[in-house]
């Protein structure tokens, strides 16, 4: 009994320290957003992807909101990227 309510306990404390990084990584999407000059589709795409992130960490689901979320930083990083090769 005393395992599983230390289990219970470690479970409720460990949730919002789990989904810590969803916010901060949503923030870093809407800086880059800002900052850099993204072509309207780029934009559109990059848009879809942190909608689909804020609704997953919603959800719950936080490491698929933090892979969906790091997918659009990505996204902006290649098309910067691109734009500066060119």
């Amino acid at each position: 009994m005393r395992y599983l309510l230390v289990l219970l306990v470690t479970l409720l404390f460990s949730a919002p320290a789990l989904s810590g990084q969803c916010p901060a990584l949503m923030k870093e999407v809407d800086s880059q957003m800002e900052s850099a000059d993204l072509d309207a589709s780029t934009k559109a795409e990059v848009a879809k992807l942190r909608a689909k992130g804020e609704s997953l960490h919603k959800e719950g689901k936080h490491r698929e909101s933090e892979r969906v979320l790091r997918q659009a930083i990505e996204t902006i990083d290649a098309a910067v990227e691109q734009a500066a090769g060119t």
